[in-house]
């Protein structure tokens, strides 16, 4: 595992210099089915060379460089337009020797405060296990690492028990940008008065940034002035929970709203 030693810590700011340095040699692609191979290694791949893939819809890691055969130093690409910000990774790996062991090191984050630092812990499925699961705690460490400018790195150790599955490891639960768009598509199809969706505007990928509204029916009229909750989601990769707590508000109110007022948004006088 990548040396533990750990620095004083004094909050975001003492980052700033790592994180310009690390600009010199950011990802910036996705790796697509790619070996992570012993140096100087040049013939066919064996079983338990690992397959890193992250050509996917929220995929993200860019780069991976073998260590030993149970480690793996993995890299992962900044937000779009704002390199200094690296925390959401969504990867799999294939290829994988029976029973094999590893230690996977992501060592490029930004962020000095972590819930990972408070014992939140990466997920992972595989084909034969299709629902997410944490990795136990006990595997997982998050510190400061002086062999990579003393960012914080995520070290976690893994156990792969079927070679034939391809297993997915993720920063938390993803949320994508189709399953968006197919839950807003469907809510359209009902025609509700009570839920109003707009284009706010798109995003330098052309992607829609939405704009919804949910009151009660007589709110949505344009010369009516009301004091609003306003909630934003997903201002970077890594709050994909926000979008889930954004849908349980939404199914929640049209679940139970019936045309009746039951969100503060709808009534002033509760704010």
């Amino acid at each position: 595992m990548a040396s533990r030693s750990e620095s004083q810590e004094s909050g975001v700011n003492e980052d700033l210099d790592a994180e310009n340095v690390a600009k010199v040699d950011e990802p910036v692609g996705n790796l697509s089915k790619y070996y992570a191979l012993p140096p100087g290694y040049s013939e066919t791949p064996k079983k338990g060379h690992l397959m890193f893939d992250a050509c996917f819809e929220s995929g993200n890691l860019g780069r991976v460089d073998y260590i030993t055969e149970f480690e793996y130093d993995l890299f992962i690409r900044p937000d779009t337009c704002n390199p200094r910000f690296r925390v959401w990774f969504n990867f799999t790996v294939e290829n994988t020797a029976p029973y094999q062991r590893v230690i996977f090191n992501i060592v490029n984050f930004s962020k000095t405060k972590s819930l990972y630092r408070e014992g939140m812990t990466p997920l992972v499925k595989s084909t034969s296990r299709t629902k997410w699961q944490r990795i136990p705690a006990k595997n997982c460490f998050y510190y400061r690492c002086p062999d990579h400018r003393k960012n914080y790195v995520l070290s976690f150790a893994f156990a792969f028990d079927n070679d034939a599955d391809v297993y997915q490891f993720a920063y938390c639960f993803p949320y994508t940008y189709s399953r968006l768009e197919n839950f807003l598509d469907g809510l359209d199809k009902k025609n509700l008065e009570c839920y109003k969706r707009e284009l706010l505007c798109l995003t330098v990928q052309q992607r829609r940034v939405e704009l919804l509204t949910i009151t009660s029916p007589e709110n949505m009229k344009d010369d009516l002035k009301r004091r609003v909750i306003f909630i934003t989601a997903r201002i970077h990769p890594g709050k994909t929970v926000l979008f889930y707590y954004v849908m349980m508000i939404e199914l929640g109110y049209f679940h139970y709203c019936n045309g009746k007022i039951l969100i503060l948004v709808s009534n002033p006088f509760c704010l």
